[in-house]
């Protein structure tokens, strides 16, 4: 009986030396979780039959260091959470190998061709939040867009007095303030866009509208701008629409929106000076923010939203089958994945140009596979000593 208990022994520390042997040959896989070896004592009834091993339990939960790697499409999660990838069969698994690249048709994949599921874009570049899919990067350079919008927002000084000659750009002395502003035509090129600030009376100030230098088409002449006894603006109200011909492209109709402009008894100051619009632009390279939106970079210093990686939850993450020690597909004792944002609730903040490094304590690995080792010659002694008591029994009989 001692000898099938010892045989039990051996095989059981077997597995455990084999289950140590993967974890420090594995100490540089990215997103690698370390394995235990779980052991359990073997009954008929009351009498001790050795020892069985249970199963292997993964520490899934417990990350791994952060390494910086520059690329930007390297990314790590610093808290809970996996990738969500999607093999080309269909079979979903969960990761947190954040090794992403790009194949032929520029969708975000892993090293084994899984594409990143996240939430993608519409033609607008609108996230279609809740529409779970693949991630597809846009490579084609961005065209020019034609300003049609500014806020703009000012205080101007109510101790400026009213000039005394009649507006005329050309004379200083016959406006209050002016302010330049850069906008873009539908080719891209760039025009300036001047606003002269002329007060006309207590509270009551007139703006005039140029274009590279000329009068603008529209508004005909100055738009009214009023404040009441407490330095708000009352009006415009509206945005002011403000037109003029660009010579081979399209009208520039641009609204200027003055909503929270005031007027004090301070220096003329602009507080937001914001166009859209925009010349063409070649990509020049990809940034991921921590909260999973990809974009675009250009060389005219516009971005563009590409999509937004989303990260998957687990009640019971022990329960997830393990596919190859990084990966992890999900099963009825797992629960169903609850995605959500990083960096928001139980998700962790993602961190682009960097890995998580695998979780192996190599000291601990090294000091198991000792007591292994201990564990191994005494089973082994048991078998010898069982070997010299049957010995001993045939000499005598």
């Amino acid at each position: 009986m001692s000898f099938n208990i010892a045989l039990t022994g051996l095989n059981a520390v077997n597995e455990q030396l084999n289950t140590v042997s993967n974890n420090i040959a594995n100490s540089g896989t990215t997103g690698f979780k370390s394995s235990r070896t779980e052991f359990g004592s073997v009954y008929a009834d009351t009498q001790a039959m050795g020892v069985e091993v249970l199963g292997l339990t993964q520490s899934i939960s417990q990350g791994g260091s952060l390494v910086a790697t520059g690329r930007s499409l390297d990314l790590a999660i610093s808290g809970g959470g996996f990738f969500t990838v999607r093999a080309s069969s269909g079979e979903i698994q969960y990761t947190r190998a954040g090794v992403f690249g790009t194949d032929k048709d520029n969708f975000i994949t892993s090293v084994g061709g899984q594409r990143l599921q996240g939430y993608p874009v519409d033609a607008n570049g609108n996230l279609l939040v809740g529409a779970l899919g693949d991630l597809q990067l846009q490579t084609a350079n961005l065209p020019a867009r034609a300003t049609d919008t500014l806020a703009f927002v000012s205080n101007l000084d109510a101790n400026e007095a009213v000039p005394a000659v009649a507006f005329d750009p050309a004379i200083v002395d016959s406006y209050n303030s002016s302010y330049t502003t850069k906008v873009f035509d539908s080719l891209g090129r760039e025009h300036t866009l001047t606003q002269y600030f002329v007060k006309t009376a207590d509270n009551s100030w007139e703006t005039h509208f140029y274009a590279d230098g000329a009068p603008v088409a529209a508004p005909a002449g100055a738009v009214a701008v009023t404040f009441d006894t407490a330095g708000t603006l009352t009006a415009p109200v509206a945005p002011v629409a403000v037109s003029f011909n660009a010579p081979g492209a399209n009208p520039l109709n641009i609204a200027i929106d003055y909503t929270g402009s005031s007027q004090y008894g301070s220096d003329f100051v602009v507080t937001t000076n914001l166009a859209n619009g925009y010349s063409a632009g070649e990509q020049t390279g990809l940034a991921v923010e921590k909260d999973g939106r990809v974009f675009a970079n250009y060389s005219n210093g516009q971005r563009m939203l590409q999509g937004q990686v989303v990260l998957a939850s687990f009640i019971n993450p022990q329960g997830l089958r393990n596919e190859n020690g990084t990966a992890w597909s999900e099963t009825g004792e797992s629960g169903q994945p609850l995605y959500g944002t990083a960096g928001v609730g139980q998700f962790g903040a993602l961190a682009a140009g960097a890995l998580e490094s695998s979780n192996v304590d190599l000291t601990q690995e090294l000091v198991t596979l000792m007591e292994g080792q201990r564990n191994y010659q005494a089973n082994t002694k048991v078998l010898t000593t069982n070997k010299e008591l049957t010995q001993v029994l045939f000499n005598a009989i």
